[in-house]
């Protein structure tokens, strides 16, 4: 009987069918070993929480404002503001720079839904453009064929790791009086030509779900910009559109980072460097090991940037094929993203057709996430490549 496909769950793949233990011939490789990052902090986390709960400091108080302050220096930003995730990060920065219901927001259309859903629950309109073939973000040149009288803000989203060209798009997003939101959820710690991910545009959101490179216990986020006034107008937004208690100046939400998530948020960040590092060395090795395979395309950095290698994505022939194999093999994979957002259900209202995006449609069918992991280690990885040798009908890994 056909083994199904693996379910995929946004950044952690499960399996319907267990793998039999005596199916592959060494131990299974997870996608994301998020049980040792856990285990690295754990040490730290659990005596402040223990802290927290004694003291019932659970919302906002110094954890939280440590992990801003400490975040906004990571960044190389002026202000970071915690918030409840990611979703709600996009939604108050795109807020914050006066987009509203009717206007324009070019996003990219291989982006997990979010970067989109955040502009439509206020009543903007996304605008979806393609993406370069070699490194799937943001074309310029698409964004530049976007611009209309109602675009409001452009999001070049960094994706896999990866700081999308945002000395590219900042000049017309000048010409034309827009703003740049970054979508930072993938690449904490990234840089660029223009600087690293989260300072580089007039605002940032990013993500702090816990199979990020920054990943919380749980739902969190945050927004980070050098620019004051937007600063206040997050911190306001997040808290109900307040500044000072029951004082309200403007229609808020709820959107406010927990201080259970700052202790994790805290103890990560002082490793998130050197995680980063681990993970280049990983995305190294897996260039050297796949390096004679034709049939896998594997990824390359944007000339000037220095990727944190968030997800590690190949592509080649009969994917849904081969990640089936591997996970029969004890591989945890991925894919980032199978639908671009122009055809998503979502999305069908704005009548956009299969062939508009060709560049993110043909990947959509290719693309397969590796395992990656800062506690990735180099038998595991060796494992990895010898399954997708099995799957493509090869034989002997490298070293």
């Amino acid at each position: 009987m056909t083994r199904p496909a693996p379910v995929l769950v946004r950044d952690v793949p499960a399996w319907r069918e267990p793998v039999p233990p005596d199916a592959v011939p060494h131990d299974p490789v997870p996608f994301l070993d998020l049980p040792a990052q856990s285990g690295e902090i754990a040490d730290e986390v659990l005596p402040a929480w223990r802290e927290l709960l004694l003291s019932a400091a659970f919302v906002g108080g110094e954890q939280v404002a440590a992990f801003e302050r400490e975040y906004a220096a990571f960044v190389g930003a002026a202000h970071a503001i915690g918030v409840s995730n990611g979703t709600d990060a996009l939604e108050l920065a795109y807020r914050a720079v006066g987009v509203g219901p009717g206007d324009e927001v070019i996003v990219p259309v291989n982006s997990f839904i979010a970067t989109a859903a955040a502009a439509s629950r206020i009543g903007a309109v996304p605008v979806f453009v393609d993406v370069d073939d070699e490194h799937l973000l943001i074309d310029p040149d698409a964004v530049a064929a976007a611009i209309t009288p109602r675009t409001r803000a452009i999001v070049p989203v960094h994706l896999f790791g990866q700081t999308a060209p945002v000395e590219r798009i900042a000049p017309l997003a000048e010409r034309h009086g827009l703003a740049v939101v970054e979508d930072a959820a993938q690449a904490q710690g990234a840089v660029g030509p223009a600087g690293r991910a989260g300072a580089i545009g007039r605002i940032a959101a990013t993500s702090f779900y816990p199979g990020k490179n920054l990943g919380a216990a749980g739902d969190a986020g945050a927004v980070t910009t050098g620019d004051p006034e937007l600063a206040g107008i997050v911190r306001s937004l997040q808290a109900h559109g307040s500044a000072v208690r029951y004082v309200h100046d403007r229609v808020g939400v709820n959107a406010r980072l927990d201080a259970v998530q700052a202790v994790v948020l805290r103890a990560k960040l002082r490793r998130l460097d050197a995680w980063n590092t681990a993970r280049r060395a990983a995305a190294a090795r897996y260039g050297r090991l796949l390096a004679d395979l034709d049939d896998v395309r594997a990824p390359s950095s944007l000339p000037g940037n220095r990727d944190v290698w968030h997800l590690y994505v190949v592509r080649l022939a009969e994917r849904d094929r081969v990640a089936e194999e591997l996970t029969r093999a004890g591989i945890g994979v991925g894919v980032h993203y199978p639908t671009p957002l122009h055809l998503t259900g979502a999305y069908a209202h704005l009548g956009r057709r299969r062939g508009e995006f060709p560049v993110a449609e043909a990947a959509a069918e290719r693309i397969l996430s590796l395992p990656m992991s800062p506690h990735l280690r180099a038998e595991q990885q060796a494992a990895v490549a010898d399954a997708l040798r099995r799957a493509l009908g090869r034989r002997g890994a490298r070293g």
